[in-house]
């Protein structure tokens, strides 16, 4: 990892980071020379590997397992991250719930998932986190992870895209709300990423098949994601708030058409 110190002495916490998008923004961030927090599920099987992976890399990286799907996790995961750090400066909130379904077929109890893992936790998370930031003054910076989805009807993806809609203009709410503490919150929609969860979701002959079908001609990669972020979260976007940053290769484009 070449790394820098533009960001040494501030602390990044990450959900979701131990894999896929929260991987990349954690090495992204890590790079900058932030100490990050790293959060995924108990029991998650990937978390100890991107600490590794990141600490291997010249990184300094803390890991906590936490649900972030709760209030309860959520509180229980900003109270370690500031008894083992001190302090948060940076919240990149990445939790999601991807279950994909069409309208008709829909299970009321999967779209409550979705919705309370993605848009609920996104809310629990950022609102302790901003708690914390005003208590101690000095501003922060929060980065919230949404997707294409919440600005393209796509048929399939009822709860999932309802549910990162929300986030989107939930977090612009909160970036106005939170001017006067000199918080700055953003919004990254990626598009098509590859990520382990995407193979899952669509199989690996269609995840392979669709990257050459891209406009950019390629997936998008998880650091790219990790990149949007550490600047979004570095001082070079001071003046930058309540803004939707597109990361998606044209691929709104591509389903415009």
């Amino acid at each position: 990892m070449q790394t820098h110190d533009k960001m040494s002495g501030r602390v990044a916490l990450i959900t979701g980071a131990g894999r896929g998008i929260g991987k990349g923004c954690a090495i992204e961030l890590a790079r900058t020379g932030a100490t990050v927090v790293i959060n995924d599920r108990p029991g998650s099987p990937d978390l100890d590997q991107a600490a590794q992976d990141i600490r291997s890399l010249g990184g300094r990286c803390t890991t906590i397992a936490a649900d972030v799907f709760s209030r309860q996790g959520c509180e229980d995961l900003v109270a370690e991250a500031v008894k083992q750090e001190g302090q948060v400066d940076i919240l990149v909130s990445n939790p999601a719930r991807s279950i994909r379904h069409g309208f008709l077929e829909c299970d009321p109890a999967e779209f409550h998932d979705v919705i309370n893992g993605t848009l609920a936790g996104g809310f629990h998370m950022s609102q302790l986190v901003a708690r914390h930031m005003v208590e101690r003054g000095g501003g922060g910076k929060m980065v919230f992870i949404s997707s294409v989805h919440a600005e393209i009807a796509i048929p399939g993806n009822v709860s999932y895209a309802a549910a990162k809609a929300g986030l989107s203009h939930m977090a612009q709410v909160i970036a106005n709300e939170l001017i006067e503490h000199r918080i700055n919150v953003n919004v990254i929609e990626p598009g098509w990423i590859d990520t382990p969860g995407e193979y899952v979701l669509h199989g690996e002959k269609t995840v392979r098949e669709g990257g050459p079908r891209m406009p950019w001609g390629r997936l998008g990669l998880p650091v790219e994601i990790g990149k949007a972020a550490a600047f979004l979260a570095s001082d070079d976007a001071d003046y930058i708030t309540g803004s939707v940053l597109t990361v998606d290769g044209g691929f709104r484009s591509m389903v415009g058409r």
